[in-house]
């Protein structure tokens, strides 16, 4: 299993949401590329990175800050947030970023999703976003009529090799991953499963790669220090 440290940011700052409210937003670190160098001095050989300006409005404000770090670390740098067109996925893979995750789009656009998949296989990814169950969109903002399994079933059915499922109750709260929506996404398809938020200690990890999870996004639980990042690369290769 993959571990995933991430960066979110909004307004050119690393910050974090909790339950995904923009109103909650704090600024967790001076510099995202002083952090992204501390993942890689831990071990992390990926990092997941959100544009929450860009999952909000479709923009892609904060492009600079993702390309930098692909092109000047040796991490792998999964990025979601605003890429809602071919174009906006194009500008990322071709500048280095390793994956792109559509979020919102994927609902919205299915016809998107299948296009990116035909054209860059394993390099897309879809974000799948959970309030009670049902899918949300538009930076969490809006919550569709779709389930999260059946939406998984979607992708995985046109080709999606990687999910990342959150479970929004969860995020920013460090009360532990939602092991039994993970479990059920995972047995509902095909798709490699990314489980993001509620990762507090180095037992969610354990519980993540006890369920056959592909990866999981650590975020808070690294801000605040209850993860050692070394320590969850450890478990997670146990």
């Amino acid at each position: 299993m993959i571990i995933l440290p991430a960066i979110d940011i909004k307004d050119g700052n690393c910050v974090r949401l909790v339950k995904g409210d923009y109103g909650t937003a704090h600024k967790v670190a001076e510099s995202y590329m002083d952090t992204a160098k501390m993942f890689v001095s831990c071990g992390a050989e990926w990092i997941h990175m959100v544009d929450l300006d860009g999952a909000k409005d479709g923009s892609l404000a904060n492009k600079d800050i993702f390309l930098d770090v692909a092109k000047n670390t040796k991490l792998k740098v999964e990025v979601g947030g605003g890429i809602r067109t071919p174009e906006a996925a194009e500008m990322y893979l071709s500048g280095g970023v390793e994956r792109v995750i559509i979020g919102s789009a994927a609902v919205k656009d299915p016809a998107l999703v299948k296009t990116l998949v035909k054209e860059y296989g394993g390099h897309i990814a879809v974000g799948i976003d959970a309030k009670n169950g049902m899918v949300a969109t538009e930076g969490w903002l809006e919550t569709s009529d779709v389930r999260f399994t059946d939406l998984a079933k979607a992708m995985s059915d046109i080709g999606v090799k990687y999910i990342i499922f959150t479970d929004i109750s969860k995020d920013g709260t460090l009360a532990g991953v939602n092991a039994g929506q993970l479990d059920e996404i995972n047995k509902a398809c095909s798709a490699d499963i990314i489980a993001s938020g509620g990762v507090k200690n180095t037992e969610d990890i354990r519980k993540c790669r006890e369920l056959g999870l592909y990866g999981a996004i650590c975020g808070k639980s690294i801000y605040s220090g209850t993860l050692d990042l070394k320590q969850a690369i450890k478990e997670s290769q146990c």
